[in-house]
């Protein structure tokens, strides 16, 4: 299994506002649409519901480094770089495929919720054992910190 899922898609015309590119809230679309064809295609979605689960966004955290356009293709790169007690942190790079350029990179912290009770639940180690983990490294970049760095 790779940790690293590779979500693609074209730059909808109805995502460009008012300043000719890409707005921002279609990131964070894209980060939940990447997610969770990620869990899909792991069997964490299927798994997470026979357990009575379901995950909930904590934090958002985009980094928007250049911008993208209507037409352009991405590549919406997703992993998961950790499981802790209830939560799991998700990272993201946005890259368009014509140049190679990285347009931005993101995190999201998801949380485990109990379906019954409404509060977090530990993670099972089944759930975790889906996910090949690509954890940051240590030195200091930025690339690094974003779990790209090198290997």
């Amino acid at each position: 299994m790779e940790p690293v899922y590779c979500f693609e898609i074209i730059v909808p015309a109805g995502a460009v506002d008012g300043n000719r590119h890409v707005n921002n809230v279609a990131y964070v679309q894209w980060m939940q649409d990447a997610a969770l064809a990620h869990s899909a295609a792991t069997g964490c979605t299927r798994t997470t519901e026979a357990i009575g689960a379901t995950w909930v966004a904590r934090m958002h955290r985009i980094e928007y480094l250049s911008p993208a356009f209507a037409g352009d293709a991405i590549k919406v790169l997703t992993w998961v770089a950790d499981f802790r007690k209830v939560r799991s942190l998700r990272r993201y790079k946005f890259v368009r495929t014509s140049d190679q350029k990285t347009l931005a990179e993101g995190e999201t912290d998801w949380v485990l919720i109990d379906t019954s009770t409404g509060r977090p639940r530990a993670i099972p180690p089944e759930l975790a054992g889906l996910f090949a983990l690509a954890p940051d490294e240590d030195d200091g970049s930025r690339r690094s910190r974003n779990g790209l760095g090198a290997r």
